[in-house]
């Protein structure tokens, strides 16, 4: 006889899974293809997610890094991460039709940008190179306009022509608490520094964040559902470690090690803002093959932010 599953209480993180500028962006790629017909190029993954990504590939999207791939008079979408300037201006010199899904949060901090140089201001972005947001914000002002600070240890260091003339922004999807610190180094080492009207980190960002640092005390281990190459699930694995709890990151059920949940008998489980609430269930029911499962949802903020459509998509 079969000994009995081990029993598991799962503790499901809220709010978690898809934000407002995902959902949106998401649906502007299907009304696109509702309107023009299949394809419709995207060019960058529309959010950092391949079950995401998939999806909208068997639907007539075909998924690009550069507008040079998407051929003539097929029309192109523009990922939730915003892109430089420059690449609207070449798709309309080529007459492409193309629909910006950038986040209007990610909007946002592309005008605050464009403001602030301007105004004259040298601005020091707190980010992490190489990432799409980062290249469509630099892409926002003439070169020169930005410096990268990364890290704590690149805030010590980076030096300016015109101390009296700085701001800071920051990516949408960063640690608040790394930012937090990065920014108190700025700030000390350059007193007249202008920070953002706001808080540049977006509301999804931070409540996820948020969420997992409440269920962490509860847990063993934490599970985050996103991408590798989603800097909000990744930042949600680094809260779960900091506040001490061995934490992993996994794109689908299939990816979980089991042998790593030896000794776990109660497991967090989150989505970053990018992963549709189908890969939490997906998640669950792969648990249950294993364990017993008792479930149980965090009550955290509940989220009631809705992005409107662009007027060329919404009578489609």
């Amino acid at each position: 006889m079969a000994p009995p599953p081990t029993s598991m209480d799962v503790l499901i993180a809220a709010p978690r899974g898809f934000c407002a500028g995902v959902d949106r962006a998401i649906r502007i790629v299907e009304l696109a293809i509702e309107k023009y017909g299949a394809p419709v190029y995207v060019r960058h993954e529309i959010v950092h997610n391949r079950f995401v990504v998939d999806n909208l590939t068997a639907k007539g999207a075909i998924f690009v890094e550069e507008l040079d791939e998407v051929q003539d008079g097929v029309a192109v979408v523009f990922s939730a991460h915003g892109v430089p300037k420059i690449v609207p201006q070449k798709a309309a010199e080529r007459g492409l039709d193309y629909v910006d899904a950038t986040c209007p949060l990610v909007s946002k901090v592309h005008r605050q940008a464009e403001r602030l140089v301007e105004a004259g201001k040298h601005i020091l972005f707190i980010g992490h190179a190489g990432h799409p947001e980062v290249i469509g914000t630099f892409g926002q002002v003439p070169p020169g306009g930005m410096t990268l600070v990364e890290t704590v240890a690149d805030a010590e260091t980076v030096t300016a022509d015109d101390p009296a003339n700085l701001a800071f922004l920051t990516q949408t999807t960063l640690s608040v608490d790394d930012t937090a610190e990065t920014i108190r180094v700025l700030q000390r080492r350059f007193p007249a520094i202008q920070g953002p009207r706001g808080e540049d980190i977006c509301y999804a960002t931070s409540n996820r964040q948020a969420a997992v640092k409440a269920i962490s005390g509860e847990c063993d281990a934490v599970i985050v559902i996103g991408a590798p190459n989603s800097s909000n699930s990744l930042r949600l694995v680094e809260v779960a470690e900091r506040e001490g709890v061995k934490a992993m990151l996994i794109q689908r059920a299939d990816d979980v090690d089991f042998a790593w949940l030896d000794g776990v008998r109660t497991l967090g489980v989150t989505a970053g803002a990018s992963a549709p609430e189908v890969l939490v269930r997906e998640l669950i029911d792969h648990l249950a093959s294993r364990f017993a499962i008792t479930e149980r949802e965090f009550a955290g903020v509940t989220e009631s932010m809705v992005f409107k459509l662009p007027r060329s998509l919404a009578t489609a």
